[in-house]
């Protein structure tokens, strides 16, 4: 009863593209210039594309301190965010209770 089907596609749908026409490759036959003009010759040097990253222990130091300080900074504000929390819901609770004792005080009077 659950079996999955498995959909049958006998011919593709959609666009079909041709198959590519093969290109061979021709020879190239180079010839040597009568006459070559004297060029500068200008040797340059390969340029890195990123220099390394070269880390003092100075360095270290002040990137585990700002580390450290950036999760701490993190921390309170997450604690004081959770204890807003906390705080307002019991001031919500104290007020629900003072108001349920107020309606059920005046009807118990009547």
């Amino acid at each position: 009863m659950l079996r999955p089907k498995v959909p049958a596609m006998p011919q593709p749908t959609g666009l079909v593209t041709p198959p590519a026409v093969v290109v061979e490759p021709t020879a190239v036959i180079q010839q040597t210039p009568q006459f070559q003009a004297a060029a500068p010759v200008v040797s340059a040097a390969p340029v890195p594309a990123r220099p390394a990253v070269q880390l003092t222990p100075g360095a270290v130091i002040a990137l585990v301190g700002s580390g450290t300080a950036v999760v701490l900074v993190v921390g309170a504000v997450l604690v004081s965010m959770l204890l807003a929390v906390a705080i307002t819901g019991a001031s919500i609770a104290i007020c629900a209770l003072a108001i349920r004792s107020v309606i059920n005080a005046d009807t118990t009077r009547r």
